[in-house]
């Protein structure tokens, strides 16, 4: 009679949260690079998929699992599945990033506006000055008096001009500018600086 061993059963890779559990009481190095192998990829796909470009995707991974190194101790795995609390840091650092880029966007083009918004704002403070305002307007170039218009009278932004008026946005703002500047030129009381 021949006997035969019994089969054994096949050892189960440790679930993701023992291995997060690992990395926030141990600092386990493999247990983070097990989890970094099997998300990274994963929290790409998603990020590109929504939106993320490649280098965008790539800096949200980093972010991610440096917070994941750091908060692992704070992962409790009675609330959430490691799954969902890897991707809720992973969306938290997306919408951090595309604030940022959002704020630098708006601001770069907003202080300029802001700029023009109170010179225009101090341009109609006095009842006096908007017969000055009139006639420095007629003699703008027509392309510039209607740009201006446009800006403050339709309260329309730059990019919504340019549209409308086929022309690119830099050649909206440098008319503009220009157009500004010819105004302050004319509305600056004799002996006031220019600013």
């Amino acid at each position: 009679m021949v006997l035969s061993k019994a089969p054994q059963p096949e050892e189960q890779p440790p679930r993701h949260e023992d291995l997060l559990v690992r990395v926030g009481k141990h600092q386990d190095r493999d247990a983070f690079i097990a989890l970094f192998t099997y998300f990274a990829p994963r929290i790409k796909s998603y990020m590109l998929k929504h939106g993320a470009a490649e280098a965008a995707a790539e800096e949200v991974i980093q972010n991610t699992f440096v917070t994941v190194w750091e908060k692992a101790g704070s992962y409790d795995p009675k609330k959430a599945a490691a799954s969902t609390w890897i991707f809720t840091i992973a969306r938290n650092k997306r919408i951090d990033a595309l604030r940022r880029e959002k704020f630098v966007e708006v601001n770069s083009d907003s202080l300029e506006l802001e700029k023009a918004t109170y010179e225009a704002e101090e341009v109609y403070a006095d009842k006096e000055d908007v017969d000055r305002l009139n006639s420095a307007l007629a003699g703008l170039p027509p392309d510039q008096a209607e740009l201006l218009r446009m800006s403050f009278f339709e309260d329309k932004s730059h990019q919504k001009i340019a549209e409308e008026k086929h022309l690119p946005l830099g050649t909206v703002k440098s008319r503009l500018r220009a157009a500004l500047e010819k105004l302050r030129g004319v509305m600056t009381p004799a002996g006031e600086k220019k600013p």
